[in-house]
C-alpha cells in the first residue's frame, strides 16, 4: 500500500480524517466549555501538519495518475468537510480495483 501514490493517499487521508474529527469534537469543546486552549493548540498543529502532507499527496497522485481537475477539486474539498476523507477513501478504494 505504501509503494503506490493511491495507498500513500488513503493512508494519509485517514489520519488526516481522523485529526479533523479530534480538533472538531474533543479539542474544540475543551477549548470553549473547559477553558482549556492549549487542546487546540496542540491538535491544531498536529492537524495543519498533517493537512499540508495530505495536499502533497494529492498533488502526487495528480501527476502520478494524470487526475482530472475535477477529482482534485472533489480531493480538496473532502479535507474540508468532516468525515469527507473517507467517502474519498470509499471512492478510492472502488476505483483502485
Amino acid at each position: 500500500m505504501l509503494n503506490h501514490p493511491i495507498g500513500r493517499l488513503r493512508i494519509i487521508a485517514f489520519i488526516e480524517g481522523m485529526s479533523y474529527l479530534v480538533l472538531l469534537a474533543i479539542a474544540m469543546p475543551l477549548k470553549y466549555f473547559l477553558d482549556m486552549p492549549q487542546a487546540v493548540k496542540i491538535v491544531g498543529s498536529l492537524h495543519g501538519l498533517l493537512f499540508v502532507l495530505y495536499v502533497l499527496a494529492v498533488i502526487h497522485v495528480t501527476f502520478a495518475h494524470r487526475w482530472s481537475v475535477l477529482k482534485v477539486l472533489f480531493a480538496m474539498l473532502a479535507a474540508f468537510i468532516p468525515f469527507g476523507n473517507f467517502l474519498l477513501d470509499s471512492r478510492l478504494l472502488k476505483n483502485n480495483r
